[in-house]
């Protein structure tokens, strides 16, 4: 008899609680948004190619704050950029939990800087800011490194004798040696067939994460790793660079000297050293193979598809092209390497620059944020274990920030007198506290690179400008620029 009693108190306070939770998730406001499917959530209303599309029309009817499901995963959806800023600048703390991403999770093995979390992200942010900057990034040695690159990449491109080529290897091979030598301490030869199987799997990962295959990876991992598939053989490719990375660690253990670092891996095996009796450290190998795989991979491709994209503009309106190399002429002539501190006196350059970044777009769902716990945002609760994904597509074509948000147009970067202005919507690394850590390397390699580039060559295609199109050849996780085989014809 007691004992029935008991297990009907149980079950009646089991009832009340449920109740109690129901009741209080029923007064939570959740920012609006369409009706989602069981299972699928609002998948079947997404443009498969173009999801960013779909959820900035969706805005139209929700609202800048929005939330849909991608699958059984909630995720909100920052639109515009007053809404990305006030969540990612104004309430940055709440906001600096990064999404589980399924795709990066299973390319990191979980470890590393780019999806972590807590006191991880924190000690690793905080050491690998403080790290490349000591190496250079953003300052003069850096600088240095990027113009003895530049020379390399010139000689290169003069072997083609102003016949049709593929940059697309040239210029990954370009980008990734300055991270390399942050990170490795070594640069590698353009006719490297190693580094440049390397090369074409960093290329290849980021082509099927941007594939309607890779975001059903993301949305449902568990089936996918099941299917047959693609996904089997870019995971296989990770593989070979974390190899690659951990054969290059190796290395570094039996040489490093502790007071004379020679790049990040010399850094973080020292700091590893030194902590390794400590239980809190997040320094051990595995986040240091996987940080230096996140480096490794967001220091090539990215930097190199926006020149790659840059070139293609330049082709499309060779005006532009002609306008740039003239003020490059004035300002720095065509022999001497071009410095930083010429970027202040190259106005129309510099706003150039700046366009073809935002017209490009690279990644316009931006890096899923995550909520680590409840968040008050703008009248609406944002529940713990939510995805929120910052729109960047729409800042950078926000209608209210610029002008003609569609089209290719210096004037969004430029004064009436002429004079470069910036432009507070100008995200393409993000914002807050979990911007990209190299965006500071990033423009820097921009600017240096594409000046040296058009100081000595002009850029054409066989088909001429008509030919050419700027729509990307894969979008979704990012906008990747279409390939061309182009005339780099030196200058007299």
């Amino acid at each position: 008899m007691e004992l029935s009693v008991t297990l009907i108190s149980a079950g009646l306070l089991i009832v009340l609680v449920l109740l109690l939770k129901l009741k209080s998730r029923k007064s939570v406001c959740l920012p609006p948004g369409p009706t989602a499917l069981p299972i699928i959530g609002n998948l079947l209303q997404l443009d498969r190619r173009a999801p960013f599309k779909t959820l900035l029309k969706l805005s139209e009817s929700y609202g800048p704050v929005i939330t849909v499901y991608l699958g059984r995963q909630r995720v909100v959806v920052l639109v515009g950029y007053d809404a990305v800023k006030e969540a990612l600048v104004d309430q940055a703390d709440d906001f600096t939990g990064r999404g589980p991403v399924p795709f990066l999770l299973r390319a990191t093995n979980g470890y590393g800087l780019a999806i972590s979390n807590g006191e991880r992200w924190r000690q690793l942010r905080r050491f690998t800011l403080t790290t490349l900057r000591d190496f250079g990034m953003g300052r003069k040695g850096m600088e240095e490194w990027i113009q003895e690159e530049a020379k390399h990449l010139v000689a290169r491109l003069n072997t083609t004798k102003a016949t049709p080529f593929d940059p697309t290897f040239f210029l990954s091979c370009t980008v990734s040696n300055v991270i390399c030598c942050l990170v490795f301490g070594q640069r590698f030869s353009y006719d490297d067939g190693s580094f440049l199987d390397l090369l074409k799997i960093i290329n290849d990962t980021l082509k099927f994460g941007s594939s309607p295959w890779g975001q059903l990876y993301n949305i449902f991992p568990r089936l996918m790793e099941w299917l047959p598939g693609r996904q089997h053989k870019v995971f296989a490719n990770v593989d070979k660079v974390r190899d690659f990375i951990m054969k290059k660690i190796q290395e570094h253990q039996d040489t490093v000297d502790p007071s004379s670092p020679r790049d990040y891996i010399d850094c973080f095996l020292t700091r590893l050293s030194q902590e390794k009796h400590l239980p809190t450290s997040e320094f051990h190998y595995e986040n240091l193979v996987g940080t230096v795989l996140n480096l490794f991979l967001a220091g090539t491709e990215t930097t190199s598809s926006t020149i790659r994209f840059s070139l293609s503009v330049l082709i499309k309106y060779p005006k532009i092209q002609e306008n740039m190399q003239q003020e490059i002429d004035t300002v720095i002539g065509q022999e001497r390497s071009p410095r930083m501190e010429d970027r202040k006196s190259l106005h129309f350059t510099d706003a150039v620059l700046h366009e073809m970044q935002r017209l490009m777009d690279i990644v316009p769902m931006g890096i899923p944020h995550y909520a680590l716990h409840d968040i008050t945002f703008r009248g609406y609760t944002i529940l713990k274990n939510t995805m929120i994904i910052p729109l960047l597509h729409s800042v950078l074509k926000e209608e209210k920030q610029w002008e003609t948000p569609w089209s290719f147009n210096p004037q969004h970067f430029l004064d009436h007198n002429g004079n470069f202005k910036k432009n507070p919507a100008f995200l393409p690394f993000s914002a807050g506290k979990r911007a990209c850590v190299g965006e500071s390397l990033a423009r820097m390699e921009i600017f240096l690179f594409m000046v040296s580039l058009l100081q000595r060559f002009t850029f054409s295609v066989p088909g001429g400008p008509d030919s050419v199109d700027l729509s990307p050849e894969y979008s979704s996780f990012g906008n990747l620029p279409r390939r061309y085989n182009i005339i780099a014809t030196p200058r007299l």
